[in-house]
């Protein structure tokens, strides 16, 4: 467990509870975090929730559209003293209407013993760096040795599931990518494969990806209405599929007859269900990620086990890499102080 004293921040040229510091996405991106830090502390952040060493409510959001939504997640995860509140949206059609990411926000993270903010940072690179490595830490511990990976959605999500695969699961020999742009899948395997020890191979179909990987994720839009792009019938005994869109991409009927459904947030998943994204009900959860990660509830007990790992994203997370990149900011000096 990280030791970090519990006492206020102390930060040269910024005075607490006056002043707080200002990261942009490029501020974030020269800090230079590599994804091996950002597995390391978001193993550690799902071992304090398997635990329920945490404080996080579900998330409250308003929803200005059918198809979008604004959220905020707040978290404190006492062991790794980080306290703070991601603000989020999240606008499907915002690529093609806009030319913009569809996922937007910032991120305050707070001093835990004076409670004042003391930073403001975009918060895109945190969601893009925590959300798949939650996915492949999931992935090595419910398949180890799988030697298949299957990804759905080439965007920015997609693009980082393929590089910490590279990073924690060592056993992989082919990745298989889809996306229903062609070019997105052209140019994510133009650009990645000379960077990861695995082939790369564009998925002819979503059939065909299904039925060639023993691990599958998904990384595209998130709906209340089910696409079943995926469907039951493809579906195999001993795969493990690993979303990131809830069951938007997937057949529901693939997480209802699954040997174990887990999710990374029961209360989270509980929610999404009263607001309607699971039409045909939320399947058992047998765990949560966290608890598998920390072994306080058994993962995969067998080779044919057909198992769906939802993990839609936790604020804990959030918070805990928010605050590695801010020590890490105090520590090069970056970032912008403004008044508060």
């Amino acid at each position: 467990m990280t030791n970090i004293a519990e006492q206020a921040i102390q930060i040269p040229d910024l005075e607490l509870g006056k002043d707080v510091l200002y990261l942009t996405k490029q501020d974030v991106l020269d800090l230079a975090i590599t994804r091996s830090e950002i597995l390391d502390i978001t193993r550690e952040t799902l071992v304090e929730h398997g635990n329920h060493r945490y404080e996080m409510p579900a998330k409250i959001g308003v929803h200005p559209y059918t198809e979008v939504f604004y959220h905020a997640m707040p978290a404190y995860v006492p062991g790794m003293n980080a306290v703070g509140c991601k603000w989020i949206e999240c606008y499907p059609n915002n690529p093609q209407k806009f030319g913009i990411p569809q996922t937007t926000g910032l991120m305050v993270i707070n001093d835990v013993e004076s409670g004042v903010p003391v930073a403001i940072m975009d918060s895109t690179w945190v969601t893009a760096m925590r959300t798949p490595a939650v996915t492949v830490l999931a992935a090595a511990k419910l398949h180890p040795g799988a030697e298949s990976f299957g990804m759905f959605g080439c965007g920015v999500q997609g693009k980082e599931h393929v590089r910490y695969a590279a990073e924690a699961l060592p056993g992989l020999k082919t990745l298989y990518v889809y996306d229903n742009r062609e070019a997105a899948a052209d140019a994510l395997i133009d650009e990645l494969q000379d960077h990861v020890p695995f082939t790369l191979v564009k998925g002819e179909s979503p059939e065909a990806v299904t039925k060639s990987a023993e691990v599958l994720s998904s990384a595209t839009v998130i709906l209340k209405e089910p696409l079943s792009v995926v469907k039951d019938e493809w579906v195999g005994a001993g795969q493990t599929i690993l979303p990131c869109d809830l069951n938007t991409f997937w057949d529901p009927r693939i997480a209802q007859r699954a040997d174990k459904y887990i999710v990374d947030s029961i209360e989270e998943h509980e929610l999404f269900a009263g607001m309607g994204y699971f039409p045909d009900g939320l399947p058992a959860i047998s765990a949560e990620t966290g608890e598998v990660i920390a072994d306080v509830k058994p993962g995969r007990e067998s080779s044919d086990q057909l198992i769906v790992n939802s993990n839609i994203g936790m604020a804990v997370c959030d918070v805990t890499v928010g605050r590695a990149i801010f020590d890490r900011a105090v520590a090069k000096q970056a970032g912008t102080r403004l008044a508060l």
